[in-house]
């Protein structure tokens, strides 16, 4: 048995104990149909988010903007289907990005100031966002299926890794959920302390506290916000009130289908723009497979299992292209409820996504996920991102900690992970960082003095805009700063590899062979093993 079938171990071929369901385990079905909601309910709050932000730059009409959420969860669960079966195949919900929101917003703003030929409305914005994410995706498409990303997993060490899934974690702390300033502490510090008594307190008192204590805080939580709300007792201006007048005003089923805007439009700089945060998108990912693989004692992944879920998550962003969305790509909150509940099965969060499928088109039933106010999503952030930081701290444990280039190396990735996002959290815009940047100023007294032709200007403002775009995009995204920062000075600062931890995570690291992809399995399974069987004897 490979290590992609293996239940869960601990890095050296042992069963890691706090895992109670392995990637390979199949627990009944209503069990399963649970357990994959309370994975889709850890993502509901950012998977919401996207869309509304994007709904209300453009200016989308209420009616548009409940199908606009209804598509994103049905792009969600077709993406996370294919990406769990066909991909990586690791247990990871695949959801709306934030890495992506910024070049999209920036998309939206100058469609919606009449930048572009034609109707400066929320369609012509949205057409040329879709335009965007397609071709954008398409070169992710490539650079996954030809086996480009994956020739940096030789120049990650833990070293690397561990300040980058740290900072998946780190990078929410400053969430508007949790840190807003007319934040309801009672019902944030309610969910939170349900989720701390259900999966640290009471997990070993009965088993269905270990396995649900998202579900049951978010439950008792809800209810109680609901019933407050439903007496009067705090009105709709309070950050805890549930509208579920809003329930019953939703449509039964929503017309939810390709092209559903109209033919996506292309514009050569948004997709520029686009791809940066496609690249932002991309070093995410990479951190999540290493944050998936620690959490169920998996060997690190190989560098064809990282192309397979590179290349997936690009024809999924083609799709949610061609589907009206604004991206698709894997996300870190499921993975701190694997943490939390021990529950990494790849069946339970396929059946979970099957579920969202079926969601999105329910009007009903999206909009009363969409009335879980903002503090218990609040308290979920906390608990879960502590979780995936405390794995990026785990990964440590590979290297020589008394090493000063080792400290310094993990100390920087995460100050400048932290520092740079929030000098670019000044600007709102990729706009109004080009504006500070002052490209075109810059540009003009070449032009007064003529060491620059018009054309040539031109050509070159483009590409300043372009590398301008880029910088602010992966600025913002704490781990790209951190993950990048960590990935160059790791690899040109002298060190040994039992030093950086190198020497250990071979060892246990996956090998190709030892990846099946959804070809190997079902089309090519002998060829497969006789490839392994050769490489592993050669």
């Amino acid at each position: 048995m490979s290590n992609d079938d293996a239940t869960a171990t601990d890095g050296s071929g042992g069963v890691d104990d706090d895992i109670e369901y392995g990637i390979e385990d199949r627990p009944p079905l209503g069990r399963s149909t649970m357990l994959g909601v309370q994975h889709y309910l850890t993502m509901v709050g950012a998977n919401i988010a996207v869309p509304l932000i994007l709904a209300e730059a453009m200016g989308m009409p209420p009616g548009i903007t409940a199908q606009f959420v209804g598509t994103f969860f049905v792009v969600s669960g077709i993406a996370t289907l294919a990406q769990t079966t066909f991909g990586n195949r690791y247990p990871i919900v695949q959801g709306a990005p934030f890495s992506m929101l910024a070049p999209a917003l920036a998309i939206v703003a100058v469609v919606t100031a009449g930048g572009v030929a034609g109707q400066p409305d929320w369609q012509a914005a949205l057409l040329q966002l879709q335009g965007a994410i397609i071709v954008a995706a398409a070169v992710q498409v490539a650079m996954g299926y030809l086996g480009l990303v994956g020739k940096l997993r030789h120049l990650l060490s833990p070293v690397v890794i561990a300040p980058t899934i740290a900072l998946i974690g780190l990078a929410l702390f400053d969430a508007p959920q949790i840190t807003t300033t007319d934040q309801s502490w009672l019902l944030l510090g309610l969910t939170l302390g349900l989720i701390l008594l259900f999966s640290q307190y009471l997990d070993v008192k009965h088993a269905a506290f270990r396995l649900y204590p998202v579900v049951l805080a978010i439950g008792i939580a809800w209810a109680i916000a609901a019933a407050v709300s439903y007496a009067g007792t705090i009105g709709s201006d309070h950050p805890g009130y549930v509208p579920l007048e809003q329930v019953a005003d939703a449509t039964l089923l929503m017309p939810i289908h390709p092209f559903q805007w109209g033919i996506p439009e292309v514009t050569t700089a948004f997709v520029i723009g686009m791809f940066a945060g496609v690249l932002a998108s991309i070093v995410e990912s990479i951190g999540d497979y290493y944050a998936v693989a620690n959490l169920t004692g998996s060997a690190a992944p190989s560098e064809r299992r990282i192309n397979h879920g590179i290349g997936m998550e690009g024809l999924m962003n083609v799709f949610s292209g061609v589907m009206g969305t604004g991206g698709s790509t894997s996300y870190s909150e499921n993975i701190g409820a694997i943490g939390l509940t021990g529950v990494a099965s790849r069946y339970v969060v396929q059946i979970g996504a099957a579920v969202m499928l079926v969601v999105g088109f329910i009007g009903y039933v999206g909009q009363l996920i969409a009335t879980i106010p903002d503090p218990i999503v609040g308290g979920l952030f906390i608990a879960m991102f502590a979780q995936i930081v405390a794995v990026g701290v785990a990964n440590l444990r590979y290297v020589d900690l008394e090493s000063s280039r080792n400290g310094f190396v993990i100390g920087f990735a995460l100050f400048v992970g932290l520092a740079v996002p929030e000098y670019m959290a000044n600007f709102e815009t990729t706009l109004a960082f080009r504006d500070a940047v002052a490209v075109e100023a810059t540009i003009a007294p070449l032009l007064e003095i003529g060491l620059l032709a018009d054309g040539a200007a031109g050509w070159i403002e483009a590409g300043a805009i372009a590398v301008v775009d880029t910088v602010f995009i992966i600025g913002s995204t704490g781990m790209a700063v951190g993950g990048l920062a960590a990935l160059v000075l790791d690899n040109t600062i002298p060190g040994t590899r039992e030093e950086r931890g190198l020497a250990e995570w071979n060892r246990i690291a996956e090998d190709d062979a030892e990846f099946d992809s959804f070809v190997d399995r079902w089309i090519g399974t002998d060829d497969a093993d006789e490839t392994g069987d050769s490489e592993r004897n050669g």
